[in-house]
């Protein structure tokens, strides 16, 4: 059964715990050992020894002294307590009676030898006793040396093959793992790594190589399939009439396409992998379509005529990174001159019915003089309402050839310094009857000392026209208008605010567009164009137009122009 990387590591881990823990018990083991035998040496013999002295150096002293005697009695009692040899209790006993019958009589020494024989005897067998002892704790002493010598010689060679083989064990398959990790990386999906190993690294090793075989075969298997798939691509690209320009996450040339190379002046093999920047210093298109301008359209020179162009710019991501950009050229010629013949058409009609509409409307207005007749009330109505269709058709005619006049660049401006408060009043009595009908109050709120504009005075004076035109229409009946002019900065605002229901806020962004209504009104009779005159007007003379609006609390049509030095 395969050994695990975890059971090898564990195993050897645990037996140099063993081998060391078993050196620690048995070094403690003979120290302890050595400890006991030099302390029997130390109380039981040396003791003894002491004791004898003492009681010989006493036995001098017995005659002259009498505390010699006591000396010599208590070292006799210790002697009697620390019998630790064969033969010491004899002669501790023998020296026991000599002594006694020595304090019998003081004054006779004839047992002095027995005595000191006693006490020679009782030294003897000490010292025996140490010199043997002394063999014993050497035997001891040796025994451990050479069991610790034995234990760390396996001590050391186990560790030192440990360290050896260990890092081996573990830095080689890294080291392979690494190597194979890096071929891959390069696109080596030949690289293969082997170890004959049944553990951990093993396992790795077999995985990394069927990671490596599923890339190989992945790899060969599309490899034909995204060149077809590169060849299509380029065809595709190739076939359309847009033209087309790749470009890297450095700015360097991809691709590019026939179309493109023909309103480049460029061939695609002599700017591939070239830097966009460097041939946008000789060639003034690639200059236009690398700067990052709002002006998508552009006028290009093509097919022998000025031809237009939309530029897209498409950015390639990858994981929300930007690593490449598709430039786009889409030849919107064709939608030029549908734009421009419908332009033509619409001025032709409108100011070829203007004239009709105006005679209808004069020969209504004559219907109704009574020097021609008296009409019934239901004639009345009729020329009435002929009249109100007459009237709404003149206004849809100037819409549109003022329209037509922005479309063809034909818009004829007079600007002249002009006074604010002047040109607001002259609205103010163009929409007067208006207000009268439904009752609606306008009310002025002209800043004093205004300075003036320079502005075309009848084009403002219509953009605020039909401001107010649009405030009467949504406001309820007897209610108000404030029409308010301020200077701001260096710039004039006039602003139109009604109490009318209001306009949602997500259709503001669109309120200037041509052709936009509000979903939900009820008006029919507007073309959706009035606003996006205004705006044009306005921005013609550099001003900015804007509106704001709450639900319920009616809307504010604002625009600015710049002021001058009076």
């Amino acid at each position: 059964m395969a050994m695990r990387l975890k059971t090898k590591l564990s195993f050897g881990l645990s037996f140099l715990f063993i081998v060391i823990l078993s050196f620690g018990i048995l070094a403690i083991f003979y120290i302890n050992r050595l400890s006991n035998d030099s302390d029997k040496v130390l109380k039981n013999n040396h003791e003894s020894l002491v004791y004898c002295n003492n009681m010989l150096k006493a036995l001098e002293d017995i005659p002259a002294k009498e505390s010699a005697a006591t000396l010599f009695k208590d070292n006799l009692t210790k002697q009697e307590s620390n019998i630790t040899e064969t033969g010491e209790g004899d002669a501790t006993r023998e020296l026991r009676k000599n002594f006694n019958e020595l304090l019998a009589n003081p004054a006779d020494p004839t047992n002095y030898p027995q005595i000191r024989q006693s006490i020679q005897l009782i030294n003897d067998l000490n010292q025996q006793a140490i010199l043997r002892k002394n063999a014993v704790a050497k035997k001891t002493a040796e025994d451990a040396n050479l069991w610790l010598i034995i234990i760390f010689v396996v001590l050391g060679l186990v560790t030192f093959t440990f360290v050896v083989n260990f890092p081996q064990i573990i830095s080689m398959p890294v080291r392979l793992l690494n190597e194979g990790i890096r071929a891959i990386a390069e696109k080596d999906y030949a690289k293969r790594i082997h170890l004959n190993q049944d553990d951990e690294f093993g396992e790795l090793a077999n995985a990394f190589n069927s990671m490596a075989e599923k890339l190989d075969e992945y790899e060969h298997s599309n490899l034909a399939k995204i060149k077809f798939e590169k060849s299509r691509i380029e065809t595709i690209i190739n076939q359309m009439r847009d033209a087309i320009i790749g470009l890297d996450g450095k700015g360097n040339i991809l691709f590019l396409n026939e179309v493109a190379q023909n309103l480049l002046g460029l061939k695609e093999s002599d700017i591939v992998t070239k830097y966009a920047a460097d041939i946008a210093l000789k060639n003034d298109l690639m200059r236009n379509l690398l700067q990052d301008e709002d002006k998508k359209e552009l006028k290009i020179f093509a097919d022998s005529k000025e031809s237009y162009f939309n530029k897209d710019v498409l950015n390639v991501t990858d994981n929300e990174t930007i690593v490449g950009k598709v430039i786009v050229l889409r030849n919107i010629t064709p939608f030029h001159e549908l734009n421009e013949a419908k332009t033509n058409f619409i001025a032709t009609v409108s100011h070829e019915l203007k004239t009709p509409i105006s005679a209808i409307k004069m020969s209504a207005s004559l219907l109704i003089d009574s020097r021609i007749g008296n009409l019934n009330a239901e004639q009345h109505d009729l020329i009435k309402s002929i009249t109100d269709d007459a009237d709404r058709l003149l206004k849809i005619t100037s819409e549109l050839l003022n329209m037509s006049q922005v479309e063809t660049g034909n818009l004829q401006l007079k600007l002249q310094q002009a006074n604010p408060a002047d040109i607001t009043e002259q609205a103010i009595q163009a929409v007067l009857f208006q207000a009268q009908q439904k009752n609606i109050i306008i009310r002025k709120n002209i800043q004093n000392n205004l300075p003036p504009v320079l502005a075309d005075t009848e084009k403002t004076s219509w953009v605020i026209i039909n401001f107010l035109t649009n405030a009467i229409k949504y406001s309820v009946e007897s209610s108000a208008i404030e029409i308010a002019v301020y200077q701001d900065d260096n710039t004039v605002v006039f602003s139109v605010a009604d109490q009318g229901k209001g306009i949602d806020e997500k259709y503001l962004p669109k309120i200037f567009d041509r052709y936009f209504k509000v979903p939900g009104t009820q008006e029919r009779s507007g073309t959706g164009l009035g606003l996006s005159i205004s705006k044009e007007f306005i921005e013609a003379q550099n001003g900015h137009i804007w509106a704001t609006s709450n639900i319920g609390e009616g809307s504010r049509f604002c625009f600015s122009l710049s002021a001058t030095e009076k």
